[in-house]
């Protein structure tokens, strides 16, 4: 094992999302969402990890946001952002969680920023972010969005998805994803 994995293990493993239900407090590591999405889009989950982790302290300063009343509105399509946004906040059995590909249009330049834009709402609070710029390879999203692939491009795929993972998972959230400016 290379000595820098294990500490970026550790430092994951310490990272958590902190919510309430009732005024329990629950506690959600990218572990726990890996095992509720299961292993087929881990980037999906490192980008919804990263946006809860950028836009819960500012929707909540004080740390306290009931799970059961925050509303996600994105142009992110994928799978594991919604299974990770839903195991944390339970938008999409509560119908509270939005996909609407044109929401990030305007940050439309070639980079696919366009496509990594969230609106999270929490009690007469909202909080924009949209993706900073070279977090996403373009060769992933042609690969990604390709009808037909050959075994070694899912193979290819599936390795970048890890990257991308890895990559984003090792960066503090304020790193990935920036407030919107009004």
């Amino acid at each position: 094992m290379k000595p820098w994995l294990g500490i970026w293990r550790t430092a994951v493993a310490q990272q958590v999302l902190t919510v309430y239900e009732n005024g329990r407090q629950i506690d959600y590591s990218f572990a726990d969402l890996m095992k509720y999405h299961g292993p087929s889009f881990p980037g999906g989950v490192a980008h919804a990890f990263k946006v809860m982790e950028r836009a819960f302290p500012l929707l909540a300063p004080d740390g306290y946001l009931e799970r059961r009343e925050i509303e996600i509105d994105t142009s992110f399509r994928g799978p594991g952002g919604r299974d990770a946004f839903e195991m944390v906040t339970r938008v999409v059995s509560r119908e509270e969680y939005h996909v609407d590909p044109g929401l990030g249009e305007r940050w439309a330049d070639g980079t696919h920023r366009e496509n990594y834009f969230f609106r999270l709402k929490y009690r007469g609070s909202e909080v924009e972010l949209i993706i900073e710029p070279g977090h996403i390879r373009d060769e992933f999203y042609r690969l990604g969005a390709k009808k037909e692939r050959t075994v070694d491009e899912d193979i290819h795929l599936n390795w970048l998805k890890q990257e991308m993972t890895d990559w984003l998972m090792a960066l503090d959230a304020r790193a990935v994803y920036a407030p919107v400016e009004r």
